[in-house]
């Protein structure tokens, strides 16, 4: 393996070059896979990704950062950042799945990407694996206060439409009131999550984007679609 090449795009030198080549070994090479790494590298990625958002934006409401970090640690993101990375090039896979194309995979990338984190962070510590990822996202992270600021059925839209799934629809549920004074009732309903979420505002607009904002922090808080 060309390791200099490796280290230099990951902007970290592994002491224990065991570590490194665990990561790149795909289940399908057997008993010794990157899962457990994996497993490490997606917690310590989280609480580093969340630990950066609530540090850069202390005025944000616990639900915008819930979504900021789920819109920045998901495996879209994770395979985009490993091909960036051409983690690809260095995965080691058994015959059938190198023969099925899994280095093209945005599955195996995100999932080797995570290994990558845990490795750093047995090798390196902690300190190391925040700055590295952290110099990894940090365009993404720059971003992200536009991203938070947007309204929330533009951000539910842009998720169904990253997941590749139908646009939401709104429904009247209900209008109470005189025609200068009224309170709008409004379910919000996305297609493969059985329960819509209500909305209530004094407008068929307010009621939306509250029935929306609730739809976002279900999907976050049950880890749907």
């Amino acid at each position: 393996m060309q390791h200099a090449v490796l280290f230099e795009k990951l902007g970290y030198c592994f002491h224990n070059l065991e570590l490194l080549e665990r990561a790149l070994r795909h289940r399908s090479m057997g008993k010794i896979s990157n899962e457990r790494l994996e497993f490490l590298g997606d917690a310590a990625l989280n609480f580093t990704i969340a630990a950066e958002l609530y540090h850069r934006y202390p005025d944000m409401k616990e639900g915008d950062l819930s979504r900021l970090r789920a819109n920045l640690v998901n495996g879209e993101v994770l395979a985009d950042l490993a091909g960036e990375l051409q983690i690809g090039d260095y995965l080691q896979f058994g015959s059938g799945e190198l023969k099925s194309g899994g280095a093209r995979r945005k599955s195996i990338l995100a999932d080797a990407m995570e290994a990558i984190i845990g490795a750093i962070y047995l090798d390196g510590g902690f300190d190391v694996v925040q700055r590295r990822v952290v110099s990894w996202f940090v365009k993404r992270l720059d971003e992200a206060a536009g991203v938070a600021q947007k309204d929330p059925k533009t951000l539910l839209q842009e998720l169904l439409q990253m997941r590749k799934l139908p646009l939401p629809t709104y429904t009247v549920d209900s209008i109470i009131g005189v025609s200068h004074s009224q309170v709008f009732t409004i379910k919000c309903i996305v297609f493969g999550i059985d329960e819509a979420t209500i909305g209530i505002g004094p407008s068929k607009r307010r009621a939306q984007r509250d029935a929306a904002e609730k739809m976002l922090a279900k999907i976050e808080q049950d880890k749907l679609i």
